[in-house]
């Protein structure tokens, strides 16, 4: 009985601890060129991702991400993307924190990020893969089981999608930035993209619902093309 005592109570702290992250954290760093950043990241209750960019242009610096756990003050990672070195795909890395109230301080960096938001109050908060298109009115599936994935992640301010495959560790594309959910309306504002720096600075509104626990998706394109796409929660 003390044994499963023990179980149970490490389960709800571990818990409690992990939720604790989850939402959007930021900070800025200076590179070695005295260039400023901003560190961007959204953590879901799996999975995370972290950006680096220009605050006042927009320029895509470099991102990476995967899942994630907290064990203690000790968060462990196992990198699914990486633009900076694509040698770390599927390697496990950890590092220290010290959490306090709206703050996680990366002990080894001694880089502080505070939180932008606890997962509230967006309405998509979380992981998600996409799992369809519709296409001359027929809705196509994609299996999200495959190691090319398109995948968004949101807090309950910021977004942020990533095409990559874990298999190849080949990088497609991202971008990401702020969004809001009211009345039916998704929209994106976007402060980042790493295919073409013209688009920051642009806000795109979507038609959205939710079906059968599946994310509907349609408007246009960044490009101004008609589109609607399903994304799935993600839970592996």
């Amino acid at each position: 009985m003390k044994k499963l005592m023990y179980l149970i109570v490490t389960f709800l702290v571990t818990t409690i601890n992990a939720q604790s992250l989850v939402g959007a954290w930021e900070t800025m760093v200076t590179d070695e060129n005295g260039r400023e950043m901003k560190i961007a990241v959204i953590l879901s209750d799996k999975y995370q991702v972290a950006t680096w960019y220009d605050d006042k242009t927009g320029e895509f610096i470099a991102t990476n991400g995967g899942t994630w756990v907290l064990n203690g003050a000790t968060v462990t990672e196992v990198v699914e993307f990486d633009t900076r070195d694509s040698s770390r795909v599927g390697s496990t890395v950890s590092f220290d924190i010290q959490l306090e109230e709206n703050k996680i301080t990366v002990v080894e960096s001694g880089d502080v990020f505070k939180r932008i938001d606890d997962g509230s109050p967006g309405a998509l908060s979380g992981a998600w893969l996409m799992s369809g298109r519709k296409r001359n009115g027929e809705i196509q599936e994609r299996n999200t089981d495959r190691p090319r994935k398109t995948m968004k992640i949101l807090s309950g301010t910021r977004f942020q999608w990533i095409a990559y495959n874990t298999e190849t560790k080949r990088f497609m594309g991202t971008g990401g930035g702020t969004y809001t959910t009211v009345d039916g309306k998704y929209t994106e504002n976007i402060e980042f993209f790493s295919r073409d720096n013209s688009r920051v600075g642009a806000a795109l509104e979507f038609n959205y619902e939710m079906k059968e626990g599946r994310w509907h998706h349609s408007g246009k394109s960044s490009k101004g093309q008609p589109m609607y796409e399903i994304w799935s929660v993600r839970e592996r």
